[in-house]
């Protein structure tokens, strides 16, 4: 290979970097839209309206990421996935927040990956279903799987978005959904200590973040549960802020 193809090779390779990065900030910006509006589902009348609503965004998102893999058609992803990684992280924390809102309970990384799966026909519509063996990239199919350090990210930052829906979940007079999230994050705490220092640094790294959105969440339902039957709903809401800002200037003395 001369030295005008080694040029040529790396300038195209270039250009396909920059161009995932483009697409990973939009990624990022829709997916950050959709979690805005999620938030509005603890004010809102119609829970179904902003769940539909929601919906329509992270499919917006899809094609975004559709974009992605194809292209990484024929690439080994790893080599562009410094380029992909933040996007890829916070759609999973969109999306794991909508099916926590939906089901109370945590989408698994499979789960994902098959909402991934893109077949888009000679008609421009996309096809969610996964493709045959006999199926191959000509024909309109294409993928793309999260590593597992994504969708880990991806939960961790999770973690803070439900420490928000609970202090706006309060300020409601609803005081059933703290108790869920804390007991929710108490078992995604748990499942990340047993990661401990052994996994990526990024993991690591955000184990003590996720500590903190627990410790507000869980000295929150102790207020509520303490002192919830004296204090009147709409203030309940000024209670759960006085105890996190409380629990931070802890942490910055120690």
């Amino acid at each position: 290979m001369n030295k005008v193809a080694f040029q040529q090779e790396l300038d195209a390779r270039h250009d396909k970097y920059e161009r995932l990065v483009k697409l990973s900030r939009d990624i990022t910006v829709e997916s950050k839209r959709t979690i805005f509006l999620l938030h509005r589902i603890t004010s809102a009348p119609d829970m179904e309206e902003i769940l539909t609503e929601s919906e329509i965004k992270l499919d917006g998102v899809r094609q975004k990421i559709l974009q992605v893999a194809q292209e990484l058609s024929g690439e080994d992803m790893h080599q562009f996935h410094r380029a992909i990684t933040t996007g890829l992280q916070e759609y999973v924390e969109a999306v794991s927040f909508q099916h926590f809102i939906k089901t109370r309970s945590l989408i698994s990384m499979d789960e994902i990956n098959k909402q991934l799966i893109f077949s888009t026909e000679e008609n421009g519509k996309e096809n969610k279903t996964p493709p045959s063996d006999a199926q191959d990239k000509q024909c309109g199919t294409w993928s793309l799987k999260l590593t597992p350090v994504d969708y880990l990210l991806g939960v961790a930052d999770l973690t803070g978005e439900l420490m928000r829906m609970c202090i706006n979940s309060v300020g409601n007079g609803d005081i059933d959904t703290p108790f869920e999230v804390s007991q929710f994050l108490r078992q995604v705490y748990d499942g990340f200590s047993f990661i401990g220092n052994t996994g990526p640094y990024e993991v690591s790294k955000k184990l003590y973040t996720l500590k903190q959105s627990l410790a507000k969440v869980e000295n929150a339902c102790y207020a509520l549960k303490v002192r919830g039957s004296e204090i009147p709903k709409h203030m309940l809401a000024d209670v759960f802020s006085v105890k996190t800002e409380m629990i931070d200037q802890e942490e910055g003395i120690s």
